[in-house]
């Protein structure tokens, strides 16, 4: 049994050198692009997501030489098999750039098989990318019993599936859309820089980008990323988005709550040192049309869920940032009670000492002549998302020099 173990020992160490040999020596990972995600049953009447090829689209941050791609199906209920993947620039509307492509491997392999509630990190792929570049990550489902997917929702990005194994093929036959990222949850680059870092958003819509234009990469952590990359003192930083649309503090919404998630989407990624914080709409928001006892919260509740987060983000190091509310007067679940909330909350991220410093939203984008709605320059129409443009109010009100 012995000589049994120390071979199995044996192969993992040759195949773990192995994959590391596309990294050089002196160098370490930093996320360039994540999206957090979520549960997303297979309903009666959907198409089987087996026998399909999951095509996703991202728009990465930073540029490295090398990258690797982390797989996920930490909501699957069964192990799930991915038999070939692979990653390339994107082309635009569903294609490849040729001579672009690489396969991903698993410890030399082509296929892997990632257990219920669990991801993968591929091989490093020997592969530059600019800063900002569209890539296309390709995954070959084969025909399996799957009865949940682990997908981000609303994404704002075109995204396709195709039959069959597609994977290598540079532009897809028949592929439908969705605007969902599905089976992938990061993408990291290999950096030689001991000033690289990742700056996590978390946040629910706002953050994740609801109203903005698709596949426009106008979401405010977007515009934060375009900033970072034109300015050579902070262009070795990356932004992750890790909003979630409905998302909420205490309580499970649209994804798991902040709280809950917030080892994975936060703690988990590579070379995290900042966090910009930006909930507590949703659960102020429920108190209008409460569904159960729990959804009629107080100032305190909601300060209490941030306070944790932002102790549980020091005890590793990150940096964090809060962001104040932005104004939501005339949104479909407004309430006097919520606005009460809204300001104390915003007040504690102003004034409370707790966080590490302030970006405010809600001075950026609200009415100076009505403090509690948005301004008419920034209101997608609904008096909760920004458009575009307030998008870029927000991105481009946060001081860069708080990450220097």
């Amino acid at each position: 049994m012995k000589r049994v173990a120390a071979a199995a020992v044996a192969v993992v160490l040759v195949l773990s050198w192995s994959g590391a040999s596309a990294q050089k020596t002196g160098t370490r990972w930093v996320g360039t692009w994540a999206a957090a995600p979520m549960d997303n049953a297979v309903n009666p009447g959907q198409p089987s997501p087996a026998d399909s090829t999951y095509r996703n689209i991202v728009h990465i941050s930073a540029g490295g030489p090398s990258l690797r791609v982390i797989l996920t199906n930490e909501f699957g209920s069964r192990p799930l098999t991915i038999a070939s993947s692979r990653i390339a620039l994107s082309a635009g509307n569903g294609a490849v750039q040729v001579g672009s492509d690489h396969a991903l491997t698993f410890d030399g392999r082509p296929s892997v098989t990632i257990p219920s509630n669990a991801m993968a990190v591929s091989d490093p792929v020997a592969m530059p990318v600019a800063a900002l570049a569209d890539v296309a990550i390709s995954l070959y489902l084969p025909q399996q019993p799957i009865g949940s997917t682990t997908c981000h929702d609303d994404g704002q990005s075109t995204n396709y599936i195709a039959a069959g194994d597609a994977t290598a093929s540079v532009t897809l036959t028949g592929a439908r859309t969705i605007k969902s990222w599905c089976f992938v949850k990061g993408i990291d680059v290999s950096v030689s820089s001991e000033k690289a870092a990742a700056i996590i958003t978390l946040g629910d819509s706002i953050t994740d980008g609801a109203a903005s234009t698709p596949d426009a990469n106008s979401r405010w952590p977007d515009v934060l990323a375009s900033r970072l990359q034109a300015d050579a003192k902070t262009a070795h930083l990356s932004v992750l988005n890790e909003g979630i649309s409905g998302n909420r503090l205490l309580h499970d919404g649209w994804g798991p709550n902040a709280l809950s998630r917030f080892d994975r989407d936060v703690l988990a990624q590579s070379g995290a040192k900042y966090l910009i914080i930006l909930e507590g709409i949703n659960d102020i928001g429920s108190i209008a049309h409460p569904r159960t006892p729990e959804d009629v919260i107080t100032s305190d509740d909601v300060i209490f869920a941030m306070t944790q987060l932002v102790t549980r983000a020091h005890e590793h190091g990150i940096k964090v940032f809060g962001a104040t509310l932005t104004p939501y007067k005339g949104a479909g679940y407004f309430s006097d009670a919520g606005e009460k909330i809204r300001q104390d909350l915003n007040q504690w991220i102003r004034t409370g000492g707790v966080v590490d410093g302030v970006i405010d939203f809600d001075q950026a984008t609200r009415d100076p002549a009505n403090l509690a709605v948005f301004s008419s320059a920034a209101d997608s129409g609904d008096h909760l998302h920004p458009n575009d443009a307030g998008y870029k109010m927000m991105g481009s009100s946060i001081d860069s020099g708080l990450f220097r």
